[in-house]
């Protein structure tokens, strides 16, 4: 699933006072369509959704945050369980992060705790072990990015074979996951 609408693609001038300008929190619009979609998902889906894995930006954590209150509708939120993994993150290059909004030291310097408060209460499985345990550095390529999105779906799948997972992330690593084989 592919984050929602985000706050830089709808106020131009956002990113010029932003105190974290590559890391921009979803408009209303987006916030909305994510629990909309959860919505949707839990109505046509014929199985359960049991895990949530989430890239560390905010407008990923946002995004599963509203899905998963709407996946859980109102019921008990400790059958779904949700992790940030690193290996989700946006692709660190220019391509995806316009060089004037990257951080300048190159730490994106996500602060799980608080990222973490913002999903539903009971949902965060802190007992996870994350496949990528730090971030990926600035300036990776392409390629890079294309062999981490193949190797942490691949990952995942291999440690939670008989689980259903919905992975939050963001638009590159879905447009390559589209055409993954095997």
């Amino acid at each position: 699933m592919r984050h929602g609408d985000r706050m830089d693609n709808f106020d131009e001038n956002w990113t010029k006072t932003a105190a974290r300008p590559w890391d921009p929190p979803l408009v209303d619009a987006g916030l909305a369509r994510a629990f909309d979609t959860g919505r949707h998902l839990r109505a046509s889906l014929d199985f359960p959704i049991h895990r949530v894995f989430v890239s560390p930006f905010l407008r990923c954590v946002q995004t599963a945050a509203q899905a998963v209150t709407a996946l859980c509708g109102g019921n008990d939120t400790n059958t779904l369980q949700v992790a940030i993994e690193f290996g989700l993150c946006e692709m660190l290059n220019t391509e995806a992060i316009k060089p004037e909004c990257a951080p300048p030291s190159g730490d994106f310097a996500f602060n799980i705790p608080e990222l973490e408060a913002l999903l539903p209460a009971g949902t965060v499985d802190h007992t996870v072990k994350r496949v990528y345990e730090e971030m990926p550095q600035w300036g990776e390529s392409v390629a890079a990015a294309r062999t981490r999105y193949t190797e942490i779906i691949k990952a995942l799948a291999d440690k939670y074979p008989a689980e259903n997972l919905l992975l939050v992330s963001h638009g590159k690593s879905l447009s390559w996951w589209v055409f993954l084989e095997g």
